[in-house]
């Protein structure tokens, strides 16, 4: 069944008044309580637009105005506080693009901005994605002061020519440099590993994972380098190591990074205790998120529906629509018969997986709509269960496509 479009760009002029009447009429769901509500912030520039990229992300050519952006991003959550009018928001994702193109002096603004407008848990995490490149990671301190509470430096590898291969602005010295300010700044951090990348051998890829962690990094998410569509990578492919080879180094990885006192909590996600990325855990247990910013995303829960909203994504365009207060281009109510999909796509990225209860308290619907699904996979050895919980086996790690496929309506 395809997704219910509850309004288009044609109506993104839609007052926001009868936009939150549509999410508030009755329906055939009803969930008992909202989930937790984090925020994720996009800026969308970059220095230079990598070949593999699928982000909305922007060239950033001459001088772009990230005052007049801040602007329209405050502008744009104003125009959202009543769809999430008295929730507290427990996390902060700001990405992008490359967020570190903005000076500490805005990203303070920014954060000054979301505390006047919304009430923030004690202790909140609040992220701030940054490249090595010097320009950026001379500012780290600066984001710390502004209100950054944690650091996500994208590396992705510590080789020159892999780094070449990959279209990245900053070089291997960079990247060495970038992490040691960031373990300087920052109590917490993360660092974003790529690896089967064009030309990696085992032993290039090895090194580059013990560069990683001989940094003691809290936090590593490796990512395995796919042509995703509308790419430079996928219009003209680079040769790239075979699935056999891939399969060796993320089995190094997963040996690596627990010889170092990691734990893979999650499909892409290594951390010591204490350090695991709460915003991103929300995702994975299909909390709430409100998406502010060029082609962001949101997923809101009401009394009796899900809703997924997206912003309008060319920059300019955004900025124009959001301080005439219409910023959402789109949004859709997710149908019940996608709903198990949608939340098991998330949750079988878990390690230690889910609690059963929750995913009725997230969807509004009986576990009896998991039940086919958890059964094949069952018996494809890909989850084992038990009362209260349902977890992937090693094999369903291995194959979480497959295992998430068992989903689809």
């Amino acid at each position: 069944m395809a997704s219910i479009p509850i309004a288009t760009a044609s109506a993104a002029a839609e007052p926001v008044a009868e936009r939150l009447a549509r999410y508030m009429r009755p329906g055939t769901l009803s969930l008992a309580a909202l989930p937790p509500l984090s925020l994720y912030v996009h800026l969308p520039w970059c220095l230079k637009k990598c070949p593999y990229c699928d982000f909305n992300s922007h060239e950033q050519r001459g001088e772009a105005d990230h005052s007049r952006y801040l602007d329209a991003l405050n502008a744009d959550l104003e125009a959202a506080l009543p769809f999430i009018w008295g929730r507290r928001v427990h996390t902060i994702f700001i990405g992008g693009g490359t967020p570190s193109l903005f000076t500490p002096d805005s990203i303070a603004r920014l954060i000054g901005d979301i505390r006047a407008r919304l009430p923030l848990e004690p202790m909140c995490e609040i992220t701030l994605e940054a490249n090595p490149g010097t320009f950026e990671r001379e500012r780290f301190h600066g984001y710390r002061a502004a209100g950054v509470t944690r650091l996500s430096v994208g590396v992705q590898s510590f080789d020159d020519v892999k780094l070449a291969a990959l279209g990245r602005v900053h070089d291997a010295a960079q990247a060495r440099a970038a992490v040691d300010e960031a373990r300087a700044a920052f109590e917490t951090f993360n660092l974003d590993l790529m690896y089967a990348l064009p030309g990696q051998s085992i032993a290039e890829f090895e090194r580059d994972l013990q560069t990683a962690l001989a940094f003691e990094p809290p936090h590593l998410s490796v990512y395995h380098l796919t042509l995703e569509p509308n790419t430079v990578f996928a219009k003209y492919p680079p040769a790239l190591p075979d699935d056999d080879t891939a399969f060796e180094m993320l089995d190094r990885i997963t040996a690596g990074s627990s010889a170092a006192g990691m734990t893979r909590y999650e499909v892409s996600a290594f951390a010591r205790p204490g350090h695991r990325c709460e915003h991103n855990w929300n995702y994975w247990q299909f909390g709430d998120y409100l998406g502010i910013g060029a082609g962001a995303h949101s997923k809101l829960s009401f009394p009796h529906r899900v809703v997924r909203q997206a912003r309008f994504k060319e920059p300019v365009q955004y900025m124009t629509r959001a301080l005439a207060g219409h910023a959402i281009a789109s949004d859709e109510e997710v149908p019940r018969d996608q709903l198990p999909f949608e939340f098991m796509l998330n949750a079988t990225r878990l390690r230690d997986g889910f609690e059963l209860a929750r995913f009725s308290e997230r969807t509004g619907l009986s576990l009896a709509a998991l039940a086919a699904g958890l059964d094949a996979a069952e018996r494809k050895g890909l989850i084992e269960r038990d009362f209260a919980r349902a977890w992937p086996t090693e094999r369903g790690f291995d194959f979480l496509s497959d295992l998430q496929a068992l989903f689809l309506p």
